[in-house]
């Protein structure tokens, strides 16, 4: 396996961001992850132009050769309005994490969806 396949492997779709700063991201497998965002903003905020330069120089993953032809762009689907009955403890559930209940739901039907689709694939 090159190393450029493997990278590949890892890529993860963004699901969902929340106004908390918390991230849903999904996994190539098609597992959902909850991420807190772990950047301190103000003392990024803070940092001056020479002190970004000199932490780039410094940083021995950084490059201005950039691929650009190895990006994927990812547009969502576009969604459908729809009228659905679930059971009363199970909205209250999604509900009480808070805004973007309806996307988590989502999220998490797209997961099963992708797992459903995979254990065909892996039987035919």
């Amino acid at each position: 396996m090159t190393a450029k396949s493997k990278h590949r492997e890892h890529i993860v779709t963004l699901v969902a961001s929340l106004p908390d700063g918390t991230h849903i991201i999904e996994h190539p497998g098609g597992k959902l992850e909850r991420r807190k965002s772990e950047t301190d903003w103000a003392a990024f905020d803070a940092l001056t132009d020479e002190q970004i330069e000199a932490s780039i120089k410094n940083d021995p993953d950084w490059s201005d050769d950039w691929n650009w032809g190895d990006a994927v762009l990812v547009i969502p689907p576009k969604k459908k309005a729809i009228s659905i009955r679930v059971d009363e403890d199970v909205l209250d559930y999604f509900r009480h994490e808070g805004a973007g209940y309806q996307r988590r739901i989502n999220a998490v039907l797209r997961s099963y969806m992708q797992q459903k689709k995979n254990k065909k694939r892996k039987r035919a």
